[in-house]
């Protein structure tokens, strides 16, 4: 008897499973590496409690894999989202796959180290449709430190994706980058969120290159000719110093930088928000 009730509870999960999935608004993959740089993987961690929780509240399916060889047509064509949480492929088929989705109308969220390309390094750049025409940015060329809070300013509040969101918010503890590319003078793409001059001097260094005194810094853009959103966001304060490596700073503990992401992943998934 007590396997003939446990049979009918599991049959009663798998159809409330069901259910949940058929009235799902969307489904979004989450592709992560989550290896060597511990603020980078504190932050793929932190995505995958957050997203969840999200999924839930806003009706949508949130998946998550490290296995890079997912990213192919017949995987890819689940999904309506697919998240970059930490980097890029490096395999020659992933990427043509990856192009093929975006092309056809695929949707695409990256954050930080997603953007990433430096030659010479772990991740040079050879990849010129994403680097130079999908994300616009080319390589990376410095970043402040250590990870600190930067006035954010709203540069298009038309956009669907900074509905609701003030003109000036405080980010979480960040690294941020400086990019090869002026992207302001590419027609592609449309700046959604900058770092307001009031955040100047940025970092602490030690050292004076990490700490910026003036310019103009993108933090999130889309390029119109695809559905998609870099955000620079990404990069969770460590115990590096100290050598504990404890986490200081978590991304996701921000209403404004939350309602954003809400909002855009909306928008990519082509919801009202």
């Amino acid at each position: 008897m007590r396997r003939i009730i446990a049979l009918i509870f599991c049959f009663y999960c798998i159809e409330i499973i069901h259910a949940q999935n058929d009235t799902a608004l969307f489904k979004v993959i989450a592709f992560y590496t989550a290896k060597e740089d511990a603020a980078h993987i504190s932050f793929v961690h932190e995505a995958n409690r957050w997203f969840p929780k999200i999924a839930k509240e806003y009706n949508f399916i949130y998946d998550s894999t490290n296995d890079w060889g997912n990213l192919n047509a017949a995987f890819l064509s689940n999904y309506k989202v697919v998240l970059f949480l930490d980097t890029r492929p490096d395999d020659s088929l992933q990427r043509a796959a990856f192009e093929t989705y975006m092309k056809n109308g695929g949707a695409w969220m990256g954050f930080h180290f997603a953007g990433f390309a430096l030659t010479p390094s772990a991740y040079p750049q050879n990849w010129d449709w994403y680097h130079n025409e999908f994300i616009g940015a080319g390589q990376y060329v410095s970043n402040t430190w250590r990870p600190t809070s930067a006035i954010v300013r709203v540069e298009d509040p038309t956009h669907p994706t900074t509905k609701g969101l003030p003109h000036l918010f405080k980010s979480s503890p960040n690294e941020w980058y400086r990019w090869e590319k002026d992207l302001q003078q590419n027609p592609d793409i449309k700046i959604l969120l900058a770092i307001d001059s009031s955040s100047f001097p940025l970092g602490t260094g030690p050292k004076l290159n990490e700490i910026w005194h003036s310019g103009y810094y993108p933090v999130a853009w889309t390029n119109t000719h695809y559905k998609m959103i870099y955000l620079n966001m990404g990069h969770n304060d460590i115990d590096y110093e100290h050598g504990t490596n404890a986490e200081l700073s978590f991304q996701f503990e921000n209403d404004t930088y939350d309602k954003f992401i809400i909002n855009a992943l909306l928008w990519l998934a082509g919801k009202n928000n």
